[in-house]
C-alpha cells in the first residue's frame, strides 16, 4: 500500500481537516489545525507531503519521525500540528486496513467510556450560570468557564470581584458536586494569578486551568504552594520535551496535550505514559471537531491516566457549524450520564460526510481571536 496525495480542507467554522488517499483505496482522516492560523498549517501539511506520497502509510511509527527528524527545525504549533494531522489519518488508515479501531492497536482499551465536560459561556465570562444549568440539564456532570476578561499585570479589585461573582453565580446554579474547571486561559499574570488563587478557595473547584503562560513555567510550583484546586496546563506545548520540562519542574497535576497540536496519536500517547510516571493526571485539550475528537477518543481508551474529556458540542465557536455536521453517523459519540462512549469502529470509529466536507470547504473561513487591548492602549493577553 502507497500514500497517493494528502488533501487538506478549509470547513467552517475554524477547523481543517486532512485526507490521506492511498493507491488500495482506502483513505484516512486527520485534523491538523493551529485556532487562528489554519491556512499556515495547510502549507505545512503540504509541505511535508513531499516526504510522504509513494510510503507505505502503515509504517505509522517511522513516517513520524520522517517528518519530525527529517527538518532540521523542529517542534512549534505549526509543524506539530501539521504531523498531529497527517499523523491521525494514518492511524485511521491503518486501523481500517486492519478492521480495528485504533485502541485495539495499542494495547486494548482500558475503558469503555470517559467522562466530559461542556464549555459555557463566551469569550468573556458572563451569563454562565444560566449555560451552566442547561448543560446539566443535557447530561454533563462538569463544566468549564473562562475566569476572567483581561487582566494587567496588577489591576484592579473590582475585577476579582466580577471573577468571583461569576464563579458563585454557577455554583449556585449547579450545586457543590458538579465539576467546574475554571479556564485562567493565559491572561493572567503571576502577580493577580497569587491574588485569584487566595480568593477561590470556597468553590470547590474541579481545576485551574492556565493560571499563567506555558512561557512562565517557573512560576507553576509558587502557584501550586497557594492553589485551591490542582493546576492544569499543556494545550499550548507541542511535544514530549515540552512536557518534559513541565513534569521535572512539579506542580503541574493535570497535563493537557491536544493530539492535533502536540503531533498526533503517536506523540500525544508518549506524553501521556510520562505524565503517568509522576502520578499526572491527563485530561486531552479538544475545542475543535469530529475527526480530532475521534483521536482523543482513541488515546483516552488507552491511557489509564486519563479522567475527563474536553469536547465542542455547542461551544460558542460553532455558530456556523457545530461538531456533529460533518460525519455520517451522529450516534457515534455516544453522549450519556455525562459520558461519551469510545468509539469501536475501525480507525477513528467515525465515518466522515465527504461530500459535506468539500461543499463547506468552498466557504471555508478565515477565523482569528479576537484582539483585546487594556484600558491604556496596550495589547492584552486573550
Amino acid at each position: 500500500m502507497k500514500i497517493t496525495s494528502l488533501t487538506t480542507y478549509l470547513v467552517p467554522p475554524r477547523w481543517l481537516f486532512v485526507r490521506i488517499d492511498t493507491d488500495e483505496g482506502l483513505s484516512g482522516w486527520g485534523e491538523p489545525v493551529v485556532e487562528g492560523r489554519a491556512h499556515t498549517v495547510a502549507a505545512a501539511v503540504d509541505e511535508l507531503g513531499d516526504y510522504l506520497v509513494g510510503k507505505d502509510p502503515r509504517h505509522v511509527e517511522d513516517l513520524w519521525s520522517l517528518m519530525y527528524r527529517g527538518g532540521f527545525y523542529r517542534g512549534g504549533p505549526v509543524l506539530m500540528s501539521a504531523i498531529a494531522g497527517i499523523d491521525q489519518a494514518l492511524w485511521d488508515i491503518k486501523g481500517k486496513d486492519l478492521g480495528q479501531p485504533i485502541h485495539a492497536l495499542l494495547g486494548g482499551p482500558v475503558r469503555s467510556r470517559i467522562r466530559v465536560y461542556s464549555w459555557i459561556g463566551g469569550d468573556r465570562p458572563s451569563d454562565t450560570a444560566k449555560a451552566a444549568v442547561d448543560a446539566v440539564a443535557r447530561g454533563f456532570t462538569a463544566v468549564k468557564m473562562n475566569a476572567t476578561e483581561e487582566l494587567q499585570f496588577v489591576d484592579t479589585y473590582d475585577k476579582v470581584e466580577r471573577v468571583l461573582e461569576n464563579v458563585q453565580a454557577v455554583r449556585d446554579a449547579v450545586g457543590p458536586n458538579i465539576g467546574l474547571g475554571l479556564d485562567f486561559h493565559g491572561r493572567v499574570h503571576k502577580p493577580m494569578a497569587k491574588v485569584l488563587m487566595r480568593e477561590l478557595a470556597p468553590f470547590k473547584l474541579m481545576f485551574i486551568e492556565e493560571p499563567v503562560l506555558s512561557d512562565h513555567l517557573e512560576a507553576i510550583p509558587e502557584l501550586a504552594a497557594i492553589a485551591p484546586a490542582p493546576i492544569a496546563l499543556g494545550e499550548r506545548l507541542y511535544s514530549r520535551y515540552d512536557f518534559k520540562r513541565v513534569l521535572a519542574i512539579g506542580g503541574v497535576d493535570i497535563i493537557q496535550p491536544d493530539p492535533s497540536h502536540a503531533g498526533g496519536i503517536t506523540e500525544t500517547r508518549k506524553i501521556a505514559a510520562m505524565a503517568e510516571a509522576y502520578d499526572v493526571a491527563l485530561a486531552l485539550h479538544c475545542p475543535l471537531g469530529p475527526i480530532a475528537l475521534a483521536a482523543n477518543l482513541q488515546l483516552d481508551g488507552v491511557c489509564h491516566n486519563a479522567f475527563i474529556q474536553e469536547q465542542s458540542l455547542g461551544i460558542h465557536y460553532n455558530a456556523s457549524n457545530d461538531l456533529l455536521d460533518y460525519i455520517s453517523d451522529r450516534s457515534v459519540f455516544a453522549y450519556d450520564d455525562g459520558f461519551v462512549t469510545i468509539p469501536n469502529g475501525p480507525g477513528l470509529g467515525i465515518s466522515v460526510n465527504e461530500e459535506y466536507v468539500a461543499e463547506r470547504a468552498k466557504v471555508g473561513h478565515r477565523w482569528r481571536n479576537p484582539i483585546w487591548r487594556h484600558a491604556d492602549g496596550s495589547v492584552a493577553e486573550w
